[in-house]
């Protein structure tokens, strides 16, 4: 009986360090980084609608409920999104596969926002009812036009210094690190690269919530 009770308690030790910690949780989203390994599957996560970030360059599969296996190439910087019901992903390529998953916690909107109060180099990569997610380049020593970004996960690809200008003209400065993910209150302001490498970052805008932080 004890020498069970021992196993089951391993297996329970297990069992939660095989679930990763989020690296993000509020009222509006719990973000997990995760290292997949060849032929694993991802952690189960919290059955909610998701945008999943890939971290590197990767073969992957995922099967819907009662559906078929799909694969998928997908590139470093890469994202889809999965309802509850479309399967989680596994490493079937042969190497490890690294993502952040945002689950989204609100019902959803009707509002489509489109590419309002996006810089206009911003990369849109999709929008739905329940996220808009797009792309973040801003090369060293340039800077980009006053714009607008709501609440948001950011998933850094490539680190760099920024500074912000805001609307009443204070200053704040913004270290973002490679591989960091963020959470970051909705603004308007003018960014600058004042660093030495070029930003690279994924922006998840969750909808379904009233404005502000």
């Amino acid at each position: 009986m004890n020498r069970f009770f021992a196993s089951y308690l391993l297996l329970l030790s297990w069992a939660a360090a095989s679930v990763p910690a989020p690296a993000i949780q509020n009222d509006r989203v719990i973000a997990c980084e995760e290292t997949v390994s060849p032929a694993a599957v991802e952690s189960p996560g919290e059955g909610l609608p998701n945008a999943t970030v890939f971290l590197n360059d990767a073969v992957v599969s995922r099967t819907p409920d009662g559906g078929r296996p799909v694969t998928l190439t997908v590139r470093r910087g890469d994202v889809i999104f999965r309802g509850p019901k479309d399967g989680r992903i596994e490493a079937s390529g042969g190497t490890e596969v690294r993502l952040v998953r945002v689950d989204i916690l609100g019902a959803g909107s009707k509002a489509t926002w489109g590419r309002a109060g996006l810089a206009p180099d911003y990369r849109l990569l999709f929008e739905n009812g329940y996220v808009r997610v797009y792309n973040i380049f801003v090369a060293a020593g340039t800077s980009e036009p006053q714009h607008t970004h709501h609440n948001r996960v950011v998933v850094c690809l490539s680190g760099a210094q920024m500074r912000h200008i805001l609307p009443d003209g204070s200053v704040q400065d913004s270290s973002l690190r490679t591989g960091d993910c963020l959470w970051r209150p909705g603004q308007t302001h003018i960014g600058t690269n004042v660093g030495r490498t070029d930003l690279w970052v994924i922006a998840v805008e969750p909808k379904g919530f009233s404005p502000g932080p």
